[in-house]
């Protein structure tokens, strides 16, 4: 399965009557979930999908559309009573205010697409389809962002390609934030701190949002501008990390990086920065991108990737200002970054110590990349 974004251009009455549908989804959401809750507190169920299905009948949106949503809050109510059941704490889903509505969803059918995209009831809405789709569109996702650009977002089944013959070296990563990435050939990937660039002038627009009159036409106005200064931080990061994966898994055959908790690391420290460097989202580019490329990925454990000795697996102790990997027991000097990425190599490497390349689980297995929390 593939997704193909595409920026569309509805004209002002299109754009009403999307909003329009945007309005009644939000409406459906918290009419179908107060029903849930009301049902649940006098009976211990929650309303079945049939009656759900009769509450979103003529409810003035897409039949398909109607119904996608009420089986995304069934999905959710079942997930809230599932992790209960396992002992964690989780509430009720939220009910929406208009700015958590963003999407319609098409799962089937009410779409077509040519040289425009003709959606129902909509119908045809000018598109920039900046390059062909490659096998069998499923499913449409019509989403209205916080800059106030609309997209229309395929879903398409492909045939699986042959992976490309890829000869290229092997390759350990250590993902940082002085530096984004060092390679354990030598080669440096400096951090472009994409939100630091913009911080000065986003920390000035939002002052500006803030002291706005709520409610008001000068408030929506600087919230706008707010949005579209995040979404140009947003698409440089993204444009960042995808030409730089793209990169790496055609050149190298075999890539080694560090399994981290990143999610959990941002709550901890320096959280701004990590999220910014987009770790998260760079491991799985390089992950679905591996196997068109014929390159082959493992995630090992970052246990001591950084404070052990690439030359004679020493453990030396350092703190997190010592740039310089100097051992005391062979007399390597080198940059941490630099002993830390031939570390996870090393790790990776089938028949060493904490390897778990010839293990379940090391690579990315075909079409399944979603079963990897990084």
């Amino acid at each position: 399965m593939r997704t193909y974004k595409f920026r569309i251009y509805p004209s002002k009455k299109q754009e009403t009557q999307m909003k329009e549908h945007l309005w009644i989804e939000k409406n459906l959401w918290n009419t179908l979930l107060e029903s849930n809750k009301k049902k649940y507190d006098e009976t211990g169920k929650f309303l079945t999908k049939s009656e759900m299905q009769i509450m979103v009948k003529n409810s003035g949106l897409y039949s398909q559309v109607a119904q996608t949503l009420s089986h995304r809050l069934q999905r959710a109510l079942w997930r809230m009573v599932k992790m209960r059941k396992q002992g964690k704490e989780c509430g009720y889903p939220r009910f929406k205010n208009i700015d958590r509505i963003k999407s319609l969803n098409y799962p089937q059918s009410g779409f077509s697409l040519n040289k425009k995209l003709k959606v129902t009831p909509f119908g045809e809405i000018n598109i920039k389809k900046h390059r062909e789709i490659e096998g069998e569109v499923k499913t449409l996702t019509l989403k209205r962002e916080s800059s106030g650009k609309w997209f229309a977002t395929f879903c398409v089944g492909q045939e699986r390609k042959e992976p490309r013959i890829n000869n290229g070296e092997q390759i350990g990563i250590d993902l940082g934030l002085k530096t984004f990435a060092t390679i354990s050939n030598g080669e440096v990937i400096q951090n472009p701190r994409h939100l630091e660039r913009h911080e000065e002038n986003l920390a000035k627009l939002q002052r500006e949002l803030s002291n706005k009159k709520k409610v008001s036409n000068n408030r929506k106005k600087a919230k706008l501008k707010v949005a579209r200064l995040h979404e140009k931080v947003s698409n440089t990061r993204a444009d960042f990390l995808h030409k730089t994966s793209t990169r790496i898994v055609n050149d190298y055959s075999f890539i080694a990086l560090e399994k981290l908790a990143s999610k959990e690391m941002s709550k901890q420290n320096l959280g701004k920065s990590i999220n910014d460097a987009g770790w998260n989202v760079f491991a799985n580019m390089i992950s679905y991108k591996a196997e068109e490329a014929g390159c082959k990925i493992v995630f090992v454990d970052p246990k001591n990737t950084t404070q052990g000795c690439s030359n004679c697996h020493e453990i030396v102790k350092k703190e997190l200002s010592d740039r310089i990997h100097d051992c005391p027991f062979c007399g390597l000097v080198i940059d941490r970054d630099l002993n830390a990425a031939k570390n996870i190599l090393i790790r990776a490497t089938a028949g060493q110590a904490g390897s778990n390349a010839c293990g379940d689980g090391a690579t990315v297995p075909s079409g399944k990349q979603e079963a990897y929390t990084f």
